[in-house]
């Protein structure tokens, strides 16, 4: 929803898609789990962010502090949850992602990509940690939605797809437009495979 991410795409064209270079040191990478460094666009350059936001200082509804790390945020809610009052806005591209099937110790991964090969961008907020020693730390979570009909069959969850001409409304738009955009990614555009040669254990 996702669960994990790849990017194993050329950095310079991935940076060309947005129109910005990419970090420097991004190469390929088919196995990208939260709590690792992550490339983002903020709406205007390309950036590494680490996957999975703690939103220090926010309290929930019953005015309790919100402490869990959050990975993905549920497009129904992020826009009225205190937790997130005040993030921004992001973009984060990959070639696709991965869920998993089955019972556990038996569990089946599947990569799930565009048909037509093309680069995803999904939809993300961020934020900055701020240390007690002043030392700052950027933080994303990618914002999900109800399934398609094609990732349906094996996760009641996905990341809120957009197509190119919609990244930058996400990322610079209004509230209304921003919500407008949550929604499923139309059927028929991802194809969904068995993972296979994945090593998991380099995350």
């Amino acid at each position: 929803m996702p669960g994990r991410l790849l990017l194993t795409r050329p950095a310079e064209e991935v940076g060309a898609a947005f129109g910005v270079e990419m970090p420097k040191g991004q190469g390929p990478r088919a196995n990208i789990a939260p709590g690792q460094e992550i490339v983002v666009w903020d709406g205007a350059a390309l950036r590494l962010m680490r996957w999975g936001m703690i939103p220090v200082g926010r309290v929930n509804a019953r005015g309790r502090p919100v402490m869990e790390t959050i990975v993905n945020a549920r497009s129904e809610t992020v826009f009225a949850k205190s937790a997130f009052t005040g993030v921004r806005r992001g973009v984060v591209p990959c070639d696709g992602w991965y869920e998993w099937t089955g019972k556990a110790r038996r569990k089946q991964p599947w990569r799930i990509a565009p048909k037509d090969g093309g680069l995803l961008g999904f939809a993300a907020i961020w934020d900055v940690w701020k240390a007690p020693n002043g030392a700052e730390l950027a933080e994303v979570a990618t914002v999900t939605c109800e399934p398609n009909g094609d990732v349906a069959p094996i996760h009641h969850r996905m990341g809120v797809i957009l197509a190119p001409h919609e990244w930058l409304i996400w990322c610079a738009g209004n509230m209304a437009e921003a919500v407008n955009l949550c929604h499923p990614w139309p059927d028929g555009r991802l194809k969904l495979a068995h993972a296979e040669g994945v090593d998991w254990t380099g995350a």
